[in-house]
């Protein structure tokens, strides 16, 4: 045991003497491997925090929430063709069939959603790109957001379209310059809407906290603002008790109806799940991790020719050292071992720099967004193991060189 950890210590030394008097090859080593840990650390760390946010949002929805939409929920390429996208010829979703569907025994709230974009301007102040969301009354019941100042808007402001928003910190901070929000009056589009609340979004991946949004009554936004409901989304809700199924199966049935279907035609419209969802999210995930790997394998390719340019090197200077070590009683084993070690060690200071490096972003990540980006502790292990591991593998071949070197020989070489 303390033959194998002096041998350790030794190869230890023997390594950062290496870094030293190879400076540049060392250095395109330890960034190779360093670059394949970081993106590991901070992709890993990416993705449990969009994990994290997606829970929180099929949580705000409700486990017996369902979607309805008139676009399948997948990824699909559509090219703007009738094979590629046959869903574009269906009927928009109407705010009457979303009244339609409330009216249903096992449904207790059914919200209307369209989404846009404006600017917003308060006096000289201005903030565009703000993402515009209208919404029918209890949009926060499937949303997930507090209305922390100022009040929500009522059946009747939105049925008669009345000129009334909520805007969320961001809009209220660069149009208001931390002044109340509430009672004042912005403009949209040059029209002028009265600020009746701030509020705060569930923060995810998908819905930054850092991006301002406006939020108001959806028949306010299809005659004031002139927003098109042709991309529609209905969110279901049934009632307490009533199994998701049975909800849904009653909905399709109402809803073809409502549609003019013939028991012959296929439905034109599609439902989600949450879970549904998360298989589309999980696909997604599955690309970003495949993006991961290629990064991390590029970089560990990288690492490793370093690793065997630096050993070969090494071997050539020590050829003399090693013939004097074998002379004195080392075995090829020694010699193989004492290079592995090495190798590793080139590696492992890569791997501790991407760590270093990954942790920094991740805390940025985490704090400068709305990533609740943490750093899975088995991928800070497989990254450590698997970036030892490749400085072994790639340092087999001048480990093996060394340990085959004829003594006699060794010991001639100037």
């Amino acid at each position: 045991m303390a033959f194998r950890l002096h041998s350790v210590v030794e190869g230890v030394r023997i390594a950062l003497d290496a870094i030293r008097s190879n400076k540049v090859r060392a250095g395109l080593t330890i960034l190779g491997i360093s670059v394949g840990v970081f993106v590991v650390t901070v992709m890993s760390a990416a993705v449990h925090g969009i994990n994290s946010g997606v829970a929180k949002s099929m949580a705000a929805a409700g486990p017996t929430t369902f979607f309805l939409t008139r676009w399948p929920p997948e990824i699909n390429s559509c090219n703007g063709s009738a094979d590629s996208c046959p869903w574009r010829h269906n009927a928009p979703l109407t705010l009457e069939q979303g009244k339609e569907l409330e009216k249903l025994p096992t449904i207790k709230l059914v919200v209307s959603h369209i989404g846009s974009q404006t600017s917003a301007k308060y006096g000289d102040r201005e903030l565009p790109g703000v993402s515009l969301d209208a919404y029918t009354r209890g949009w926060t019941d499937i949303s997930g957001a507090d209305i922390i100042d100022g009040r929500d808007f009522t059946a009747e402001e939105d049925e008669n379209a009345a000129r009334v928003v909520l805007v969320n910190e961001k809009v209220a901070d660069r149009l208001f310059a931390g002044g109340t929000a509430v009672g004042k009056t912005i403009r949209l589009r040059g029209d002028p809407f009265l600020v009746i609340g701030v509020y705060r979004p569930l923060a995810n991946a998908f819905d930054s906290g850092d991006r301002g949004k406006i939020v108001m009554p959806y028949v306010t936004a299809v005659r004031r603002m002139n927003v098109w409901y042709d991309w529609m989304d209905l969110t279901v809700k049934p009632r307490e008790g009533v199994a998701r199924d049975a909800a849904m199966d009653e909905v399709i049935a109402t809803l073809r109806t409502l549609r003019h279907l013939r028991p012959a035609q296929q439905n034109n419209f599609f439902t989600s799940t949450p879970e549904k969802l998360m298989q589309l999210y999980d696909k997604i995930v599955g690309m970003f991790f495949l993006v991961m790997i290629t990064l991390s394998a590029i970089g560990l390719l990288v690492g490793g020719v370093g690793v065997i340019a630096i050993m070969m090197i090494s071997v050539t200077e020590r050829t003399r050292e090693i013939g004097v070590r074998m002379a004195l009683g080392a075995t090829r084993g020694t010699i193989l071992w004492q290079f592995l070690v090495e190798a590793a060690t080139l590696t492992s200071i890569g791997a501790l720099a991407g760590l270093a490096v990954g942790a920094g972003v991740t805390w940025l990540l985490r704090h400068a967004t709305p990533i609740d980006a943490v750093t899975p502790p088995l991928a800070i292990v497989v990254a450590v193991i698997g970036s030892a591991a490749a400085g072994i593998i790639f340092g087999l071949v001048p480990a093996f060189r060394a340990a085959r070197l004829d003594p006699v020989a060794a010991l001639r070489y100037e």
